[in-house]
């Protein structure tokens, strides 16, 4: 399934049936769904690991360099307080993302806390994405429905709220939308085939 083909045909399907955009993992995937759909909206990311930090989306300058480089539109980052890779500073970051790169960032985020400093240091978007997925929020499960309202309402005018992970249905989605978000991102919903599969299986078999 990750194959650059498959990748692509998926964004590909999802772009003709409506969706506004694509978020894609890796500078390979984002440059195959460019060449494949040019006029797409894509949020790019590098998920990347290091031993020193618990960072991974897009944790520093050169991932951030590639992605843009591969064509995204937009390019997301980790934007929680964690230590990051080498120590470099969300801060530092952001700052030459736009001097150098001109770039437009999604601020992935855990709590309300985090995504008001994101859009207070320049990220233009900012997506409920680790919510759930950090230590401080491990007890927490997507979709965040509790970080939605306190954004919107205390976001700066223009700002895009994105309500990303754990989104299931359209249900969901609906709902995001009535809390304050301005889009929703849903992955495994729709991408996450073996997953599926997997869950028939084990249920029928029960």
């Amino acid at each position: 399934m990750r194959q650059c083909e498959v990748i692509a045909a998926m964004a590909q399907a999802s772009l003709a049936n409506g969706a506004i955009g694509v978020r894609l993992e890796s500078p390979e995937h984002i440059g195959a769904v460019r060449r494949r759909c040019p006029a797409a909206l894509i949020i790019g990311l590098w998920k990347r690991s290091f031993a020193d930090s618990s960072v991974y989306i897009t944790p520093g300058w050169e991932d951030i360099k590639a992605v843009w480089a591969a064509g995204a539109d937009v390019v997301a980052i980790d934007a929680t307080d964690r230590v990051r890779p080498g120590g470099e500073e969300l801060t530092a970051l952001i700052d030459r993302a736009h001097t150098e790169l001109g770039a437009t960032l999604m601020a992935d985020v855990d709590s309300v806390a985090n995504g008001l400093k994101a859009a207070a240091l320049g990220c233009a978007w900012v997506g409920t994405t680790l919510y759930g997925y950090t230590q401080e929020t491990a007890a927490c499960w997507p979709p965040a429905w509790d970080l939605l309202a306190p954004l919107r309402a205390a976001l700066p005018e223009g700002a895009v709220l994105i309500c990303e992970g754990g989104i299931a249905t359209a249900g969901d989605a609906r709902r995001a939308n009535r809390l304050g978000a301005d889009a929703v991102v849903v992955g495994t919903a729709i991408t996450g085939v073996d997953l599926q599969v997997a869950a028939y299986v084990k249920t029928l078999a029960g």
